[in-house]
């Protein structure tokens, strides 16, 4: 029996915030400089929208520009992100390594199915070593669709999982697991949405929660039960 943890990368493992801001107020100043944009930074749109793939974000963000200026903006804010990341001004949340070692330990299976791309999330497994606990890493680069449900079936279709998890802050990480019969834990971070989070098997407010949930019950028996998610800061989740 494969039993497996698949995790998001960004508001699940990473605290994107932590370079997401600097880097989208570097982008956009670039655009200025370029007189490709007059007003304000759209962060807030961009929390609003946060989890989607890069290509849409930036249709979003800059609808009245050409694919080619996209794609500019999106390999300029890349270069951005890296650097960030480079010199250690992003971060992990909370526990994320302690969690990966019980997991390890008690014969989990650790992958990470993200919307950033390729050379983003290896960026951030190097500078923090998430290849000593993590078997694979896959990109929404490798899915044509776009589309996160396809790229976890990947996942299990590759590794042969039987019984898993899908771990994310985001509703395309929790229709990801339920449209592959996985289980859905919804983590309630910084870019969480309580209608999304509604959805989910679970819901955790620290990644520390799945060692408690794991200690008391495998992922099949979880998996074979109807599980409500909890109450969590009075939100009905």
């Amino acid at each position: 029996m494969s039993q497996a943890i698949i995790f998001d990368m960004d508001g699940t493992l990473f605290q994107t915030d932590t370079i997401l801001e600097l880097a989208l107020e570097d982008t956009f100043e670039h655009l200025r400089s370029m007189d490709k944009w007059n007003t304000m930074t759209p962060i807030e749109k961009y929390r609003e929208i946060m989890g989607v793939p890069l290509p849409k974000v930036w249709e979003t963000l800059l609808p009245n520009h050409s694919n080619e200026e996209r794609d500019y903006t999106d390999a300029f804010f890349l270069k951005r992100l890296l650097e960030n990341i480079s010199i250690g001004r992003g971060a992990l949340y909370p526990n994320v390594k302690e969690v990966f070692s019980y997991l390890k330990g008690n014969n989990y299976s650790i992958y990470i199915a993200s919307n950033g791309l390729t050379e983003y999330l290896r960026a951030i497994a190097s500078y923090y070593n998430l290849d000593n606990w993590v078997t694979e890493m896959f990109s929404i680069q490798q899915i044509d669709s776009l589309n996160k449900s396809e790229l976890v079936h990947s996942i299990i279709k590759k590794y042969g999982i039987t019984n898993g998890a899908v771990v994310g802050d985001r509703l395309s990480d929790i229709n990801a697991a339920k449209e592959n019969g996985l289980i859905a834990v919804g983590c309630n971070f910084d870019f969480a949405r309580e209608d999304e989070l509604a959805h989910a098997d679970l819901v955790i407010d620290d990644l520390i929660e799945i060692k408690a949930i794991l200690s008391k019950s495998t992922l099949s028996s979880l998996n074979n039960k109807k599980i409500h998610p909890k109450v969590t800061n009075g939100m009905n989740t």
